[in-house]
């Protein structure tokens, strides 16, 4: 066995060893503070120096990403104005291996004061930050897997994990579901997935220039080539309603065009109109529809692939709002997806 590996098995049994050692009242006392803080728009305030400082911003980081609003504060600035953030119903998160850390004693009494609830993660239950919160959760170990038994390791990755186990639990008590989850995390695949519109990304109208329905072979692959001034070749154009340049006749993709000239042969190309080559009934999706829906239903059509889906309002079908290419939705970091 490594000395590498040997740190690894000795930093998890640690963690196992803190699941039988937590006290399950003070542990559900905990997660009721939390409930309770969601409830009434409260945060939770963590705190601690040195490296229990820095597992309680990775611990506050965890709580804010799944919705409940959490921020670290350091005991030291909080003496000097930083106790502000804390308000009434607020739940304090004070980290402490050894339980004696002089900073989180002297903001205990104020945090009080402020109406907030106190809870310790300390490796020492009989320690004084223990003996003054509302509620303690045990987070000791036997030593550290240091070979001098003094750098915070073991006990670091204990607090880093009974803090992620408190997270965990209360976002399935809180009922997180991944739309929730995708609100403070827009930029990963997640988030993209779930709130990305069609709107968001689709060609508006008013750059698309339609066909008339009469447009000869030529004007229609002029359009195909010059597509929008934004964003050059769209791979598809529109053509409007005999009389309403409104309304929605039919869709011409590059894969039309080459349907409709090895349909209608060279000898009669000159007389081939854009009606004559558009999709007349397209599939189409709303402007408000997700954008991996929209994608889910490019992949599965039954008859061909779809790179152009015509977007059109949701309560008059005949109007376009714009176009959406597979080429946006691909470039936007949406994958196939399991809707």
């Amino acid at each position: 066995m490594s000395a590498l590996t040997r740190c690894l098995q000795e930093e998890a049994a640690a963690i196992a060893l803190s699941a039988d050692r937590l006290d399950a009242a003070q542990v559900e006392a905990a997660l009721d503070l939390l409930a309770n803080a969601r409830e009434h728009r409260a945060k939770l305030v963590l705190s601690g120096i040195g490296k229990s400082g820095i597992v309680a911003r990775k611990i506050a980081a965890t709580f804010s990403s799944l919705g409940l609003t959490a921020v670290f504060l350091n005991p030291v600035d909080a003496l000097h104005g930083d106790l502000g953030i804390v308000s009434d119903r607020d739940v304090a998160l004070l980290l402490s291996n050894s339980g004696e850390t002089e900073e989180l004693l002297a903001i205990l009494p104020h945090l009080k004061r402020r109406g907030a609830a106190c809870i310790a993660l300390v490796g020492r239950l009989a320690s004084s930050l223990a003996r003054h919160c509302d509620v303690v959760l045990d987070g000791s170990v036997d030593r550290e897997v240091c070979p001098l038994n003094l750098a915070p390791t073991a006990s670091t990755a204990v607090a880093m994990a009974v803090g992620d186990a408190l997270a965990t639990v209360w976002m399935e008590r809180a009922g997180i579901s991944p739309a929730d989850f995708a609100v403070n995390h827009p930029a990963g695949t997640l988030g993209r997935r779930l709130t990305l519109r069609v709107a968001d990304l689709m060609v508006p109208a008013h750059e698309l220039t339609p066909l008339a329905p009469d447009a000869p072979l030529l004007l229609v692959i002029t359009q195909l080539t010059q597509g929008s001034p934004n964003r050059g070749s769209l791979g598809a154009t529109w053509v409007h309603a005999e009389g309403d340049p409104q309304r929605l006749a039919g869709l011409i993709t590059d894969g039309d065009l080459r349907r409709a000239l090895q349909r209608h042969g060279p000898h009669n190309w000159g007389a081939v109109t854009a009606v004559q080559m558009a999709t007349v009934h397209p599939i189409t999706v709303a402007p408000q529809t997700l954008a991996a829906e929209a994608l889910a239903l490019m992949e599965r059509n039954p008859r061909q692939s779809i790179s152009v889906l015509p977007v059109v309002h949701p309560d008059h079908p005949w109007q376009l709002q714009g176009l959406l290419r597979l080429h946006d939705l691909v470039q936007a970091g949406l994958g196939p997806v399991q809707l």
